[in-house]
């Protein structure tokens, strides 16, 4: 196989005219240029120049490696170029995906501030359960998903763990927990009360998402049963905007988490029950090994705001009533 650095020696040589000229022009020394023009003769089997008293002239032979030479060396020196690019964030593309409630709260926040950084970097976005985005990641086709569990294989069991282990070919980097807490129409008798047991819901319809996409109605109904309550299932649905219209309208009541709770309709009212339920995880997950600067430089801009995140929370209490 021809070697790329004796192409450049022997164009430049056909360039100068001359191995002297040639050897300064690359600092190299001449009885060095001579020796690289002599091996790449060897390996292309054919002469390549002609020594002459006032210098060296391309063969026919030569000539055509230095044409077709200049076309292969002009490309890896655009794919250099590229490769510097995406190595300085000034490239490339990185793609996301997020759970729902993170895609409308916590991750606009982080596109923004990774664009004000990183502005030549593409950012391609969709928003998909873990259940969907984690094949994806396994794939290759995403860089970076966030999730509201820690453990792909055992949401449920996990769910209430705090420790966030290592997927199988993939890295769970923890952001914060998100709280999880109790919404009620802003009618609802227990709605001022100075506290909020879960037992004092025995009577209520539950509104509550469905366990196929993530653990949010498991952590709640284990819980719930911990606390002598067997909470009955109105309906369940895997869109928080729902839900809350659902409670809203006065039919019952739901689970939120914080993300959702941040950004309320009218007519609703968000507790948080005594003891509190357990929080949520949210990991961003990324593929175990070689991280690419956009994706570090991404789940710098992840930690960053989930600690801004976390600092912001109010907590929710009796007097919590968003105003109709």
């Amino acid at each position: 196989m021809l070697d790329v650095r004796r192409l450049r020696v022997l164009q430049e040589v056909a360039r100068q005219g001359s191995f002297s000229a040639a050897a300064s022009a690359l600092g190299y020394t001449q009885p060095a240029v001579s020796r690289q023009i002599a091996v790449l003769e060897a390996e292309s089997g054919v002469q390549l120049l002609r020594r002459l008293p006032q210098g060296a002239v391309l063969t026919e032979a030569g000539r055509l490696l230095v044409d077709r030479a200049a076309e292969v060396i002009a490309r890896l020196d655009r794919i250099e170029e590229e490769l510097h690019a995406y190595a300085g964030l000034d490239g490339g593309t990185l793609h996301l995906a997020a759970f729902a409630s993170a895609a409308a709260s916590v991750l606009p926040l982080a596109l923004v501030r990774f664009r004000e950084r990183h502005p030549h970097v593409e950012l391609s976005v969709i928003v998909h359960d873990p259940v969907d985005s984690l094949p994806l990641l396994r794939a290759g086709e995403l860089d970076i998903a966030l999730c509201n569990y820690d453990d792909p294989n055992h949401p449920v069991e996990r769910a209430l763990s705090t420790a966030v282990p290592s997927w199988a070919a993939l890295e769970a980097v923890a952001l914060f927990e998100d709280p999880m807490y109790v919404a009620l129409p802003a009618g609802h008798r227990l709605a001022g009360a100075p506290r909020l047991r879960l037992a004092d819901l025995a009577a209520d319809n539950w509104m509550l998402t469905t366990t196929a996409t993530g653990p949010d109605s498991d952590i709640f109904t284990t819980a719930a049963r911990r606390a002598g309550l067997n909470p009955r299932v109105a309906f369940q649905y895997d869109d928080y905007a729902a839900l809350l219209g659902f409670v809203a309208a006065g039919a019952g009541i739901a689970v939120i988490p914080d993300m959702v709770a941040r950004d309320l309709r009218a007519g609703v009212v968000v507790r948080e029950p005594d003891p509190p339920l357990p929080p949520r995880p949210v990991v961003a997950a990324v593929a175990s090994g070689y991280r690419a600067p956009a994706v570090t430089a991404m789940l710098d801009v992840l930690l960053e705001l989930a600690g801004e995140w976390v600092a912001g929370r109010v907590q929710p209490g009796p007097a919590a009533r968003l105003a109709s």
